[in-house]
């Protein structure tokens, strides 16, 4: 009883604020309320729930304008690892020694490759008009899968591979069994559940990353329009505030907290999803 509480308190978790993130990004706004000056830096107690910006509008709406810019395009790239790394578990089930050459190939190379200088010219080659975090997310999780591959592989080669899977045969197993419940469910299921949402959060940080970068620089954003903010913006505004008089603390807890539900929430789901 308490091995299932164990892992349905965590599901429950991340599914709780899976809900509040899609939630979020459904209704956020097109663009920001209009600025009332009386209301600058107001606390959460003025404007709730979380406090204003220097131009008093709501600092919910940054939240909810970042999550939209973050939460499918970062779900979409947790899944595909996941997808990709139980494709490379099944594949090492063959015993093909041409597709284990082929997959320990494509991992060297794709691993050579440095990540940050690969999506930031993807971000440049991606069309002014087509930015978003979308192909930037896809693009880091196609770097990330041959390391889940990888692993799955090991996993595999740990249970015995083929062996393993005529061992099920032997005992009137179906195909369907073997590899989606045993081996799917039962083995790849930990690793490459915990490597998606390793990868989910890492798109997440990905965004923040370029986006505090763009403002910095003052550049155009590689991830969002200009009509829309980044959870970076929170993070931007509240910083001045460790190093100046601007009292915009409540901004900076903000996007902390945003950052650090996030890293709970993949932990939370690797935790559900761990081997008996």
């Amino acid at each position: 009883m308490r091995i299932a509480r164990d892992r349905w308190l965590p599901a429950l978790f991340a599914l709780a604020c899976l809900a509040l993130f899609a939630n979020w990004g459904a209704h956020a706004p097109d663009h920001l309320s209009s600025t009332v000056f009386s209301r600058s830096f107001a606390g959460p107690s003025e404007v709730p729930p979380f406090g204003a910006d220097g131009e008093g509008r709501p600092l919910l709406a940054y939240a909810m304008q970042g999550t939209r810019v973050v939460a499918f395009p970062a779900l979409v790239a947790g899944v595909l690892v996941a997808v990709l790394g139980t494709v490379g578990g099944l594949l090492s089930v063959t015993g093909s020694v041409r597709v284990t050459a082929t997959l320990q190939a494509l991992g060297e190379v794709v691993g050579a490759l440095p990540r940050m200088v690969v999506i930031l010219v993807v971000a440049l080659v991606v069309p002014k008009e087509s930015r978003g975090l979308m192909p930037l997310a896809v693009a880091w999780a196609l770097l990330a899968a041959p390391g889940a591959m990888d692993e799955a592989g090991a996993v595999i080669a740990r249970l015995g591979g083929a062996r393993f899977v005529e061992a099920l045969r032997a005992h009137g197993y179906s195909r369907w069994r073997i590899y989606l419940v045993h081996i799917v469910g039962y083995n790849l299921r930990p690793v490459v559940v915990r490597q998606g949402a390793e990868v989910l959060m890492q798109a997440v940080f990905l965004e923040i990353a370029l986006s505090y970068l763009a403002l910095k620089e003052q550049y155009p954003s590689f991830t969002h329009s200009d009509s829309f903010h980044s959870w970076a913006d929170l993070l931007n505004m509240g910083y001045l505030a460790l190093v100046t008089d601007q009292p915009s603390g409540h901004a900076l807890a903000l996007g902390l907290a945003l950052v650090s539900v996030v890293a709970l929430m993949s932990l939370a789901v690797s935790h559900a999803a761990r081997a008996r």
